[in-house]
């Protein structure tokens, strides 16, 4: 299982009556489908996935299968506060076709949630799954957090193929990747440090920030492996102050603006998040604008 390369965590567009917009995920996909892109992830973070009802879940899942073009590798988010759902929506991932499963860290009980707790549940679910398993440690949402020495000893299990890691922390990217086995892979979350990432060992990115700029993070992640570190640095830069206005700052909405300047179906995040306002529409403009202005519309 190659998960080299970036993944853009693929954000759900709603009709102006709330529902999801099966059509204009679809159209989105299209858009992608010819990019660098070396996969799709569906039902994470950035999707509002704990937004969703079970049934647009699956109705996500299907479309990204059927409209992701051949060789594109699929993600499922399946992660859930229970074992046995987490089970469940691995199968049905499974099921309709996807190649890996990304877990997040149960979270609701955290006091409760020590390390052997973890290591349970994923080994648990690893044991069930079809399809391999992605670890997913999203602190900034969780509250928890997986360390290296649980993340190595996970790595041991043949079914878990790497962990998409969130917190930010170099450090434990490097660790990771020094004290894992050869075939565990890690992937950044964050589109600030794509390239001390993947120079600290990391195989790629999912990221937010790659829904709205694809072609630009997917520029970086090839420079970030050509040796050409001045032109490296440079793009990486300009990013990760993207990513902070954009993504950081704006969440969701932010993404989801940025994709409508530049002629994807972003829309309005579902409540109870809500829609940015214009002073924060403009500056998100503004950072659009300097990587296309044409498109980019204060």
């Amino acid at each position: 299982m190659d998960l080299s390369g970036i993944f853009p965590a693929l954000t759900t567009p709603y009709r102006e009556d709330g529902s999801v917009a099966l059509d204009h995920f679809r159209a989105n996909l299209a858009r992608y489908n010819p990019t660098g892109l070396s996969g799709y992830v569906v039902l994470g973070s950035t999707g509002e996935s704990v937004l969703l009802s079970s049934a647009e879940g699956d109705s996500l899942l299907a479309v990204a299968k059927e409209a992701a073009a051949p060789g594109k590798l699929l993600i499922a988010g399946t992660g859930a506060e229970s074992t046995v759902e987490t089970i469940n929506r691995t199968k049905r991932a499974a099921a309709l076709g996807y190649d890996v499963a990304l877990v997040k860290t149960p979270y609701y009980y955290k006091p409760a949630y020590k390390p052997e707790a973890y290591l349970r549940y994923y080994r648990s679910v690893a044991d069930a799954s079809p399809i391999p398993i992605l670890l997913y440690s999203v602190p900034i949402f969780t509250g928890v957090a997986l360390e290296t020495p649980e993340i190595v000893a996970l790595a041991e299990h043949p079914n878990i193929v790497g962990i998409k890691d969130s917190s930010g922390a170099i450090q434990r990217v490097v660790e990771v990747s020094g004290q894992a086995n050869k075939d565990f892979q890690v992937l950044t979350g964050g589109a600030g440090i794509v390239y001390p990432a993947i120079s600290a060992g990391a195989s790629g990115a999912i990221l937010a920030l790659a829904s709205a700029l694809p072609e630009k993070c997917v520029a970086l992640y090839e420079l970030s492996r050509s040796g050409r570190h001045a032109e490296t640095q440079a793009l990486q830069q300009h990013l990760a102050l993207a990513s902070k206005t954009i993504v950081s700052d704006n969440g969701i909405a932010g993404v989801k603006y940025a994709m409508d300047l530049r002629g994807y179906s972003g829309g309005f995040p579902r409540l109870p998040l809500l829609p940015l306002g214009e002073e924060r529409k403009r500056q998100i403009a503004q950072v659009v604008a300097s990587f296309e202005p044409a498109v980019a519309k204060a």
